[in-house]
């Protein structure tokens, strides 16, 4: 009975192929055919797609800044047995040189992380790289900003990388920072992620009384210099004293983390929307959160690299993930993909798997390896219908999106990717039924965009941009496709096995 029924369906389909017409079958020959992920997953894949989301949100909400990201991923890395480089570069001879299968890492200043587990093949002859940031935009504070007005006492601010100011105000604030006391001893100070935790807030102007501002242009509703945090009202008890809700609330800080007022000034404090990672949608296919942008794609490229080198697996090339900061801001600074950690990354690699070490054999490496991008794309909005191309943007279940080149306007500021190197990604992926699309930032001259993509490629490695969809990038709560970060992981498992 089950072999009629077999034939029965066989037929049906031999049936259903001659009734296309020529054309029909050139189309599909020729046309690129994109797919919705969820019409593609199985029942076995739509489990391992919410375990992996529900993994995602967790760690998203523990890492809302870079040292927390970098953080979360240290202790995966040390449960999965790896070696601090650091503890091995004074160790010589053949004793101490890394063999296949060895796993290392390098923090950068508890921002930046790169971790590699070395191949079969010698490093010289190139490494799969996976590289992605690990900042997101922000509110910074000023050297010196403690301030009382009014009865109230504020933090004046310097926003970090690129917002729209009117999306912070109103909206619950936590407060994430690290500082060195005249002790010498570091101070982690996280205020507002606790539900039992007081959060803080920017106002804004109530519309009775807003008719002026009402008329200004968006990018003028609120001055960078307006996004001040609201952060104390209650004075001191001591009538004697002057800026009383000032002292107050220093004298709280004080209490618990030993502070005084001059400590802000060398400090890292960086204030972020209070709110957890939720599920977006009645149907739950998407997650709402601060942060996607990058840390989907740095926990995709990072997971990746750790299940494909899981069980003592000896990769054929070496693979290396790399992590960094200020990407934001133009990726500057000596956490940044334009300081030096990945030129000495590669060369420590390559001194710690020869003996006959030259200075050549870091750049031939370079040379020699390839790497993806891993940063978000614009997701299409149909909201916002007129600065997308739809011929070219991404959308949100198509799965992971390629991208040739950044940059803006005539290609200023960016890198693309040659022909070569684009058709070698676009091959593995199709060999391994990876659904990806293509994906430009947005129409011609309506802005643009960079990644590390352009840093890495300066140094002579391959480097295609390739990521995760976002609506509402850089806002307070971007949204994803939970089936485009799972493809998007699959992508680059399939990329550092076979590339």
């Amino acid at each position: 009975m089950r072999k009629k029924t077999e034939e029965t369906k066989t037929g049906g389909r031999k049936k259903s192929e001659e009734a296309k017409t020529g054309g029909q079958l050139l189309a599909e020959k020729l046309f690129f055919d994109l797919k919705n992920c969820w019409d593609t997953a199985g029942a076995g894949d739509l489990k391992a797609v919410e375990e992996f989301a529900e993994g995602y949100k967790s760690f998203l909400d523990r890492g809302k800044t870079e040292r927390e990201f970098v953080r979360q991923a240290l202790e995966l890395l040390k449960k999965r047995g790896f070696t601090d480089i650091e503890t091995l570069l004074d160790k010589s001879g053949a004793s101490g040189l890394l063999k296949p299968g060895a796993k290392v890492y390098q923090n950068i200043r508890g921002k930046s992380l790169v971790f590699a587990v070395i191949g079969d093949k010698p490093v010289g002859e190139g490494v799969n790289i996976l590289g992605a940031h690990v900042d997101s935009p922000r509110i910074d504070l000023k050297t010196n900003p403690l301030y009382e007005d009014t009865g109230f006492v504020l933090f004046d601010s310097h926003y970090y990388g690129g917002i729209k100011h009117y999306q912070w105000t109103t909206i619950p604030l936590a407060m994430h920072g690290v500082l060195i006391g005249k002790d010498g001893k570091r101070r982690d100070i996280c205020i507002g992620e606790d539900p039992e935790d007081p959060v803080f807030t920017i106002t804004d102007l109530l519309p009775h009384l807003a008719r002026d501002q009402m008329q200004k242009k968006a990018s003028e509703f609120i001055d960078g210099e307006e996004l001040d945090i609201l952060a104390g009202s209650r004075p001191y008890a001591d009538p004697k004293v002057k800026e009383r809700v000032k002292l107050y609330l220093l004298n709280l800080l004080h209490e618990k983390y030993g502070m005084v007022e001059e400590d802000f000034a060398g400090a890292e404090f960086e204030f972020v929307p209070a709110h957890k990672a939720r599920d977006i949608g009645i149907d739950r296919s998407m997650i709402g959160a601060y942060g996607h942008d990058d840390r989907c794609c740095a926990y995709a490229a990072l997971l990746a690299a750790l299940d494909l080198t899981s069980a003592n697996k000896v990769p054929e090339k070496t693979v290396i993930c790399i992590l960094t900061d200020k990407e934001e801001i133009g990726s500057m600074g000596n956490t940044g993909a334009q300081s030096r950690l990945f030129e000495n990354f590669i060369a420590y690699l390559c001194a710690k798997t020869r003996k006959d070490y030259s200075e050549i054999l870091p750049r031939r490496a370079l040379s020699n390896s390839s790497m993806l991008s891993a940063d978000v794309n614009a997701a299409y909005d149909p909201n916002f219908d007129s600065v997308y191309d739809k011929k070219t943007a991404s959308y949100f279940g198509k799965g992971i999106v390629l991208s040739k080149y950044t940059g803006r306007g005539g290609k200023f500021g960016g890198s693309e990717a040659n022909a070569e190197f684009c058709q070698k990604v676009q091959g593995l992926l199709n060999k391994n039924n990876i659904q990806w699309q293509y994906g430009d930032l947005g129409k011609v001259d309506k802005g643009g965009g960079g990644t590390i993509a352009q840093h890495v490629a300066n140094l002579g490695v391959e480097v295609l941009d390739c990521g995760i969809p976002v609506l509402s990038m850089h806002s307070p709560f971007e949204v994803i496709s939970k089936i485009d970060l799972y493809t998007t992981y699959k992508g680059y498992i399939a990329f550092l096995r076979e590339a």
